[in-house]
């Protein structure tokens, strides 16, 4: 595997070059693919923090292997580019808290990606369940499975203009204006990196906070689509999961990270709606429960767990989603 530079902006789906984290592809058997990674030692996004910046943010590995999808449907299974693509479903786990550890290097990883399921039309393919492992040296780092579907320009065209058609709302979306929580209490030093409201708890330690939609952020939004990106939706169910953890005193700092976390989206996200993410309260040693509701309709829903950043840390998986829905 090469690392020496990265794969196509376009093949997986990004269009800034400094938001492109593969390098490299290669195809074991039928099921089976090799990517490679480079992870940045600095990363505007990812590895904004009130803490020691000691490892890598494990959603940052889980975008790796997001841009994974891309290359294995285009390039293995000849989905056409320009066609369009809806997450399903994701979860991953951290496997080894030290293999995450950033030094004064870019990190090289390497992603085992297996198909194990897939869906399939009477034609033809229609989406995937991958299973991820991403390796770190000689340690597996992070297991993570995403399931996803494609399909045309005219048919997505379709799914869009029926669900803003059913809501009211225009061709057009343009995201409804909020202000950000103090980046403090998520543990990020910059605002542009808050992506939810001050949240507020009601007396039985149930949490809210709206999700807040900025078009221009160089990483959410690398590239306009007319949603709330799957990937968005995942940082707001985390910012607002952190604020209730260290509330509950589940966690000890806002700066704590996210170790283990399964999501399902149900149906796409409306940035001109008002968004609202909900955690359950916090339980001991339980995973958090999140969802994000739009009028009419849940968005999305997940599980996370939390730790704090301490070496020793380990991680124990949240369980599966059974069903998918479209985001």
């Amino acid at each position: 595997m090469q690392f020496s530079r990265t794969l196509p902006k376009e093949l997986v789906h990004r269009a800034a070059v400094a938001e492109v984290f593969l390098t490299d592809a290669e195809r074991h058997s039928e099921d089976e693919l090799l990517l490679a990674a480079q992870l940045p030692r600095r990363h505007a996004f990812y590895h904004d923090t009130l803490g020691p910046r000691t490892h890598h943010d494990p959603l940052l590995l889980l975008e790796a292997c997001r841009q994974g999808i891309f290359v294995v449907a285009h390039r293995y299974l000849d989905v056409p580019t320009g066609w369009k693509f809806l997450l399903r479903a994701v979860e991953f786990k951290v496997l080894d808290h030290a293999a995450l550890t950033c030094d004064d290097r870019p990190t090289e990883a390497v992603i085992t990606t297996r198909i194990e399921h897939r869906f399939r039309s009477r034609a033809t393919v229609t989406g995937l369940r991958l299973r991820c492992t991403v390796t770190i040296g000689t340690g597996e780092a992070l297991l993570a499975r995403i399931t996803y579907c494609w399909m045309p320009h005219g048919d997505w065209t379709r799914l869009r203009a029926g669900q803003r058609g059913a809501l009211g709302l225009s061709d057009v979306p343009v995201a409804l204006p909020g202000a950000g929580v103090d980046p403090a209490l998520v543990g990020r030093r910059d605002p542009a990196n808050t992506v939810i409201s001050p949240p507020r708890t009601t007396g039985d330690g149930t949490r809210t906070a709206r999700l807040i939609v900025d078009t221009a952020h160089p990483t959410l939004y690398d590239h306009w689509v007319d949603h709330v990106p799957g990937m968005l939706e995942l940082e707001a169910f985390r910012q607002l999961a952190l604020t209730a953890a260290v509330s509950a005193g589940a966690v000890r700092t806002p700066t704590a990270l996210p170790v283990g976390l399964a999501a399902r989206f149900r149906c796409f996200a409306e940035m001109d709606l008002p968004l609202r993410c909900r955690t359950a309260p916090v339980l001991p040693g339980a995973d958090i429960e999140c969802t994000l509701h739009q009028p009419g309709a849940v968005a999305a829903e997940a599980r996370i767990r939390l730790a704090d950043p301490d070496p020793e840390a380990t991680a124990a998986a949240p369980g599966t989603f059974a069903a998918h829905g479209a985001a």
